[in-house]
């Protein structure tokens, strides 16, 4: 007769189910009915084949259960507060107040130029991808006309209305 694994009395076999069949998030509603299965007396490899998931993730799902009871179950990311930003709310006050200007050259502010004054503030270097995603999350876009060519034809473009040529 095979082993069977012992499922701590955390909730009863009908608490067990009644959990799985409320449970609104599929992880949760399929750890709980992992657990029911096993409290039947069912064995991991039984489970593994009516859930789908293997006899490994069956075991840990189990294993944390019987140490930390049912508050482990379900997808536990939304305790994950994420990274923290680079620039704190002062910081990214000081930025904004700084885009109000011209940078240094006189040109437009763009994401090379903002990360360049984001390792000075920060002490360490940081991508230009950075600076153009804190130029955006402030809704600053640059404001520079698209290149023409030198070779453009003003009648040529004034034959399509899309677009009027308008060069001195």
């Amino acid at each position: 007769m095979p082993n069977r694994v012992q499922v701590a009395e955390h909730l009863s076999l009908e608490e067990l189910e009644r959990h799985y069949r409320q449970a609104k998030a599929g992880i949760e509603r399929s750890h709980y009915q992992m657990l029911w299965f096993l409290a039947q007396g069912r064995s991991p490899a039984e489970v593994s084949q009516l859930t789908g998931y293997s006899r490994d993730c069956i075991y840990k799902v189990l294993r944390t259960y019987n140490q930390h009871g049912p508050s482990v179950l379900g997808d536990q990311r939304r305790h994950n507060p994420g990274q923290a930003p680079l620039l704190d709310a002062v910081q990214q006050t000081q930025l904004w107040q700084t885009l109000q200007t011209p940078p240094g050259d006189g040109d437009l502010w763009d994401g090379p130029k903002v990360a360049h004054w984001m390792s000075e503030v920060l002490g360490r270097p940081i991508h230009p991808q950075r600076g153009w995603e804190y130029l955006k999350s402030l809704e600053m876009r640059r404001r520079r006309p698209r290149p023409e060519h030198v070779l453009s034809d003003c009648d040529t473009q004034d034959a399509w209305e899309k677009t009027r040529c308008n060069r001195s």
